[in-house]
């Protein structure tokens, strides 16, 4: 039977007196590749950062691997996020350093082993991403999908159990965003890895997802598999993926308060 390695319940978190995530429950099983969708300002991203550990929620708890996040204290969080890889949607690789360099830093930071060591693995993590032989070029000499696999060595480095991907496939052209796909699911299968992907792009998110969760203005819209979500009635996930534009209402009233409150804020 799995088991869950995120649990969220009744997440609240705010950017000011904004309200980004409003009541969010979500569960994430051990093996299962899941989907974080939704438009622009929907909170998809926020949510991330949030699993991550990075931001403080207003209320709410977040379990990652059996521990409570808000309940770890600073060297507990630390150890924790060592099981954790995480892919940026831009790399994030240091300029300063060649690719193998990139991908050996987590092992030259967080580990005792010896140079030779961590050159040998961090050269095999570059053969999983198809990036043999390249650990000498700087990331100036990449491609953009070059990029996206090393900051995806450098983020299964250290064998993390959970691995967190924001818009792994964003900026690519469709073939080389296929690829990227092949490996995320190459990875899952391989190396048994749990994987939480926040993506915008539909075709990628049907071809990996297990699961899908859809966010609309910081709430959950629906949770299910591609075929769920695909013949979904609620109307706001078919605006989504017909990308059909939000035709909200206007109070007028609203509106007015908008022009002349200084304070006023949209919760």
């Amino acid at each position: 039977m799995s088991k869950d390695l995120i649990k969220i319940r009744k997440l609240v978190t705010h950017y000011g007196e904004r309200k980004i995530l409003d009541g969010v429950d979500l569960n994430v099983e051990e093996g299962e590749i899941r989907v974080i969708m939704g438009g622009s300002g929907s909170g998809k991203s926020t949510l991330l950062w949030h699993i991550m550990g990075l931001y403080q929620a207003t209320s709410g708890s977040i379990s990652v691997l059996g521990q409570d996040l808000d309940k770890l204290k600073f060297h507990e969080k630390h150890e924790l996020l060592r099981k954790i890889g995480v892919s940026f949607q831009n790399g994030a690789l240091f300029s300063s350093m060649t690719i193998g360099e990139n991908v050996a830093f987590p092992l030259t930071e967080f580990t005792e082993l010896d140079e030779n060591t961590i050159r040998i693995i961090s050269r095999m993590k570059l053969e999983v991403v198809n990036l043999g032989g390249f650990q000498k070029l700087m990331p100036s000499q990449l491609s953009g999908g070059m990029i996206k696999r090393a900051a995806l060595a450098r983020a299964i480095v250290m064998d993390p159990k959970l691995l967190f991907f924001d818009e792994p496939s964003a900026g690519l052209d469709p073939v080389v965003a296929s690829e990227i796909d092949d490996l995320i699911l190459k990875m899952r299968d391989a190396m048994g890895m749990t994987m939480v992907v926040v993506t915008h792009e539909l075709d990628s998110a049907f071809k990996i997802a297990d699961k899908i969760t859809v966010l609309d203005q910081g709430k959950i819209l629906l949770t299910g598999t591609v075929e769920e979500v695909k013949n979904s009635k609620i109307q706001r996930v078919q605006d989504l993926l017909e990308r059909r534009a939000r035709n909200d209402t206007v109070d007028p009233e609203e509106y007015l308060k908008r022009l002349t409150q200084e304070n006023y804020t949209i919760s």
